[in-house]
């Protein structure tokens, strides 16, 4: 969310960045919310007008009391009387337009980085570098759900009869394999000096529109039936509202957090091929990373932590490329954000396993995450990337793991994790 004041000052800017956004229907709302501040700023002149006024007046009517004057004091309290009415009216009043103006200030989206390219949406997102080299091995790779289930490890139409679509049961080595992928993620990032926590899995509502936009909030978000509370879609949400309504001293900056959590989300709308068996879930599991820090250190720790998820992937044999998103694949709240995508084999292109964002001060001005600092207070800025998220994870790992008998070799790094096996191996 923006400052108003830098709306009010900067409307050409805050406008031409919704064009980039190609969200020209919401042109008229920075005009409109600049009128609606106009009022609600006159408003509140007339409301500490009459607010002074009426503290004279009150003490005139003790000061006639004294004197004996009691039909003029009576006249003051009239006038008292009128203008404590006119002062709730104004009250209302600036009540009424602040619930407008945080509306609309809701929906206008962030000023993203003058480095994001331009582009509509995810075909115009821009590679920016590849890490190993992508393999297509000389006999045929399956899809990843037929691999599984080669090793009696899943098991759909059970998850079906018991929840529905967007389920699955993990059974034996590729359970164990979601789990060693999800420790060793865990100590990867304690590894890198990030300290580990399990957060909520649900959050209030006030927390919801803390972190994300009213469209991925309707979008992603199981309510709980009768409560404040909502299913997280990932953990970054508790995360970041771990610090709602807090004074962080400076000197404790960066405060980087790594967490793990179940994620259950929406998945609105209809999916391709390549989106059947466990690749969109309502249900999975994730391995997250988060960083609160100041504003000047904020873009050298989204580069850190894109690399970290680049770093983890390529210990486990799996190359991958990063992409740049462009202006109109960027969610409203986002600065700069870039996708790392891991290889598949079979379908010979790269596949979103993760996605790494710079959201400035715009969770912070929402929530209120506030720093202490030498020289007074100011916003802090929030950024996320996902560590590792299976099972679309395992989809990466079997694909480029996979041997030509159908067995599945486990990487260095992970066989610690795999009760030291080098390689597991199909049941059928």
């Amino acid at each position: 969310m923006l400052d108003i004041r830098f709306v009010r000052e900067n409307p050409e800017i805050v406008k031409q960045n919704i064009k980039n956004k190609f969200q020209d229907s919401k042109l008229p709302l920075v005009d409109e919310v600049i009128a609606l501040d106009k009022e609600k700023r006159e408003t509140q002149q007339l409301a500490d007008s009459l607010r002074a006024s009426r503290n004279k007046l009150s003490k005139e009517i003790g000061g006639l009391m004294r004197q004996g004057k009691k039909a003029e004091a009576e006249e003051v309290k009239a006038q008292v009387n009128a203008q404590s009415a006119q002062l709730a009216e104004a009250e209302a009043k600036e009540t009424e337009l602040d619930a407008k103006i945080l509306k609309i200030m809701m929906t206008i989206p962030n000023i993203i980085d003058k480095s994001v390219p331009i582009g509509k949406d995810d075909s115009e997102n821009v590679e920016v570098q590849r890490y190993g080299e992508p393999v297509v091995p000389e006999f045929e790779v399956p899809y990843h759900t037929d691999i599984m289930e080669k090793f009696n490890g899943i098991d759909l139409d059970s998850a079906r009869k018991v929840a529905g679509n967007g389920f699955y049961y993990l059974m034996g080595d590729i359970a164990r394999l979601h789990s060693a992928v999800i420790s060793y993620a865990r100590d990867f990032m304690i590894d890198r000096g990030f300290t580990y926590c399990i957060p909520p899995f649900m959050i209030r509502s006030e927390v919801v529109t803390g972190v994300m936009s009213f469209a991925e909030m309707d979008a992603m978000m199981y309510k709980i039936e009768g409560e404040d509370l909502y299913l997280i879609g990932t953990s970054e949400h508790s995360m970041i509202g771990k610090f709602i309504d807090t004074i962080i001293p400076e000197e404790t900056l960066p405060q980087t957090l790594t967490s793990y959590s179940p994620c259950f989300r929406k998945e609105k709308g209809a999916h391709g091929l390549e989106e059947r068996g466990v690749y969109r879930i309502h249900q999975f599991e994730k391995q997250e990373m988060i960083v609160v820090c100041k504003p000047e250190d904020s873009m050298m720790w989204y580069d850190k932590l894109w690399q970290n998820t680049v770093d983890l992937f390529r210990s486990m044999d799996i190359p991958v490329r990063t992409l740049e998103c462009c202006s109109g694949d960027l969610a409203d709240l986002k600065v700069k954000s870039v996708d790392v995508e891991a290889w598949s084999p079979r379908q010979k292109k790269y596949f979103e396993i993760g996605s790494c964002s710079n959201l400035g001060d715009a969770q912070a001005r929402r929530l209120k995450i506030r720093v202490n600092g030498k020289d007074g207070k100011y916003l802090a800025h929030t950024l996320n990337n996902t560590v590792v998220a299976p099972p679309r994870m395992l989809i990466a790992f079997l694909e480029n793991n996979l041997q030509a008998d159908g067995s599945v070799k486990i990487p260095v790094a992970l066989r610690p994790y795999m009760g030291g096996k080098e390689v597991i191996l199909p049941k059928k």
